[in-house]
């Protein structure tokens, strides 16, 4: 096999303390205890799976806000609400908006100095119903060819309030913003604090979005609640559980979550707003579908097939994939729900050296080793769950024991991650975890690039085959 330099690593080895004479070491024992003890009155800081979360700082923090919709600014029924951006293509945004107005017309004005518009596109715009709900006109909007790295001022509608977005570079560094299983608590508006004080070129959320469960409403409050960061940074999502919202002979799955997140499947070449895949910068991220077809009969197999096998490893050095139910899961919440399919598809993302694996479903935060097949394996993937953004239905605070081997890092606390791909080779991962007003960071590692490591040269030519055969 030779050898294999891909894994997370946090820092280089400490060199070995010189000996110390008896006497000076009870001093430093001493000293030790005396501060450790110190640290605990001064109330340290618990880690990992010890932690456990205290109660909120104020008895409202409880409140589940996602009963009572978010207050809304009163607006014409032609003014946008809950705008949100994604990509769309190579150098393309989609705008995304609603209005109570079924006339307003689906357009965007845009440029590239505040108030003045040297642009337009025209779009498309749709609506559902649901059970005796009607939404607003749903309009999607592509606006490009744009630049790269640059600020973009808009206006949705031909009138009201002028937004504007960063679009992301076209190379390294690159900052991704990670969040799971969002929900509208006071906890996510906390989250979401957080996460906009990283400096993130993207978000990417894998699944569990607004909590809605059947309750159409609060599709609207999650779309006025995420506004002011998903209207300046693009969202890139994929569906969990709760998006289903399938009732057997009335209501099909996924109406709401199709008619207003509307991702790049199509420009991807896939047939379903279930799993797509884009690229930014120098990677190449893949959302999957846990909650459709993924057997190797089905179209989503045969599609990521074609997917990885186009994936150019110089251009898009990292290959990154989002899924929603998570294939290594220590945790006793949601045990072996993504069993099946990492059964049918992790052999293909092996075979492509797939350099991440990001889960959410299960509330609490995991990051593995590199793992495959349920071993450490040097040019396995990186596995990570971060199910915690700060839903309505809490955390899951118990793992099993003994700790399997893959298992790095885990804890029940709500937060969010950051991505920051510095190079071809080097990325750095942060778990921040929600304490209120401040984000601590908690988890810290370094990753290297299975592009940069023997894995990609040295890989099996049976498993490369895998990808190729019909």
């Amino acid at each position: 096999m030779g050898t294999r330099a891909a894994r997370a690593s946090t820092s280089p080895p400490l060199p070995a303390p010189m000996a110390a004479p008896p006497l000076l070491l009870l001093l430093l024992l001493a000293v030790s205890f005396s501060c450790a003890a110190a640290a605990a009155a001064a109330g340290a800081r618990v880690v990992g799976e010890d932690y456990v979360r205290p109660p909120p700082a104020r008895p409202h923090r409880k409140a589940l806000l996602s009963i009572f919709p978010w207050s809304k600014k009163k607006a014409s029924a032609s003014d946008p609400q809950q705008v949100h951006i994604s990509l769309a293509g190579e150098k393309l945004m989609r705008i995304t908006w609603i209005t109570n107005d079924k006339s307003a017309p689906s357009v965007v004005d845009y440029g590239t100095k505040e108030g003045t518009y040297t642009m337009t596109s025209q779009g498309e715009s749709t609506s559902y119903s649901y059970l005796l709900y009607s939404s607003g006109k749903i309009h999607h909007v592509v606006i490009g060819p744009l630049e790269d790295n640059t600020i973009y001022y808009y206006r949705c509608g031909g009138q009201g309030p002028e937004f504007q977005f960063k679009t992301p570079p076209s190379q390294f560094p690159l900052s991704l913003a990670v969040v799971g299983d969002l929900g509208q608590t006071s906890w996510t508006k906390s989250t979401l604090d957080h996460i906009k004080q990283c400096e993130h070129d993207m978000l990417l959320l894998p699944g569990d979005l607004s909590y809605a469960d059947f309750m159409q409403h609060l599709w609207d409050s999650f779309g006025t609640l995420v506004e002011p960061l998903a209207s300046t940074r693009p969202w890139m999502v994929t569906e969990g559980n709760h998006e289903k919202e399938h009732i057997p002979f009335l209501e099909s799955g996924f109406q709401s979550y199709n008619a207003r997140w509307k991702m790049p499947y199509e420009e991807s070449g896939s047939t379903s707003n279930l799993y797509y895949s884009f690229e930014i910068a120098g990677a190449h991220i893949i959302m999957l579908g846990s909650y459709t077809d993924y057997d190797e009969s089905s179209d989503q197999y045969a599609w990521l097939k074609a997917d990885l096998a186009k994936v150019d490893r110089k251009k898009t050095p990292w290959l990154i994939v989002l899924l929603h139910a998570p294939w290594y899961n220590s945790n006793w919440a949601h045990q072996g729900e993504g069993d099946s399919m990492m059964a049918a598809m992790e052999p293909l993302l092996y075979a492509a050296h797939v350099d991440m694996v990001i889960a959410g479903h299960v509330h609490a935060y995991e990051r593995a080793e590199r793992v495959y097949n349920g071993r450490l394996d040097p040019c396995g993937a990186v596995h990570i769950t971060i199910g915690d953004g700060g839903n309505r239905e809490g955390l899951a605070h118990r793992y099993r024991n003994p700790k399997p081997a893959w298992s790095v890092f885990r804890e029940a606390s709500f937060g969010h991650g950051e991505l920051k791909i510095m190079n071809s080779t080097h990325a750095h991962w942060t778990w921040h975890r929600n304490d209120d007003e401040e984000p601590v960071r908690t988890d810290d590692v370094w990753i290297n690039s299975l592009a940069g490591s023997g894995c990609i040269q040295e890989g099996s030519h049976e498993l490369r085959k895998i990808l190729m055969s019909p």
